[in-house]
Formats: C-alpha cells, structure tokens, sequence
C-alpha cells in the first residue's frame, strides 16, 4: 500500500529550511556590513591584477574597434592552463597573431567562441567593444599601478 505524502510537513521543512537560510544570509550580511565599517573589508575590483586586454593588432587596420578580452572574467572561471597551455596564448597582451580567419577555425578564441560554450564569433560587437586607437596592452590591472611610469621619474629633475 502507497503511503499518502504528508505534504504538510514537506511545506513545512522546506520553510524552515528557507527560514534558515535566511538567517545565514542576514549574518553573513551583518558581518560583511559590520568589516565595511569598521574599514577592515578591502575595496575589491572585480578586475583584480589580472584586467582587460586589449588587442589591437589588426582591428584598426581592419576598420574595426578593437578586442577587449576581460582577463579577469576568463580567470575567474579557468584556470591559465586552459588558455595558455591548451589553446596556446602567450602569457604576453598582442603576443600572438590572432585573426578572425583563425578564431573562426576554431584557434585561440574560436576553440570557446562556437556558440556551445560561448558565444558565436558573428557577435562581433560583444569582443571589438574597445576605443579606436587603443594599443595592445592590459589596461585596469593592479599591477600596472604598482610599476611607476617612466616619464614620471623625469617629471622632478
């Protein structure tokens, strides 16, 4: 014989497991509140050292705007491996000749770009997002912060 589900108690296990959630929630909040105040909580960058890069080495020539690739966002979700080692990218900003012919072969960019794991390379606005003009660097990371600017050592003689 079938016993009937007693969804009486299922409702209500399920609120007072929601209740507590709840409950964690709000004293995670209240502790993250609390560090902000009092200054101990760091500011934290969601681009961190690892920043934008922008490549430029054809998309001016092209009439294109340059690639922004949100290192940082790709970090997050990889580890280096799989880009610097499985698909080959240099660990240099514009080290590798990059081109759509290659990306569309599935190469560098393609190899996530496919319309499975990514978007298809036929949104060519959500990568060629950068300002005309802009050189191949990182732009945004940390670490550039942390290196002083040449024409800045010159700027006190």
């Amino acid at each position: 014989m079938v016993q009937p589900i007693k969804c009486r108690e299922t409702i209500g296990d399920a609120v007072s497991m929601v209740k507590k959630i709840n409950k964690v929630r709000s004293a995670i909040l209240a502790c993250a509140t609390a560090l902000t105040m009092l200054g101990l909580a760091l500011p934290m960058s969601a681009q961190a050292e690892y920043g934008d890069i922008v490549i430029n080495n054809y998309a001016d020539q092209a009439g294109m705007n340059p690639v922004v690739f949100p290192h940082w966002f790709h970090r997050a979700r990889f580890r280096c491996k799989v880009c610097h080692a499985d698909l080959g990218f240099k660990f240099k900003a514009g080290g590798n000749e990059i081109n759509m012919l290659k990306i569309i072969d599935g190469q560098y960019c393609g190899a996530c770009h496919n319309g499975e794991i990514a978007w298809q390379v036929e949104n060519c606005n959500l990568c060629h997002s950068g300002k005309p003009g802009t050189p191949t660097q990182v732009h945004g990371s940390t670490v550039q912060k942390l290196v002083t600017p040449a024409n800045a050592k010159n700027k006190g003689k």
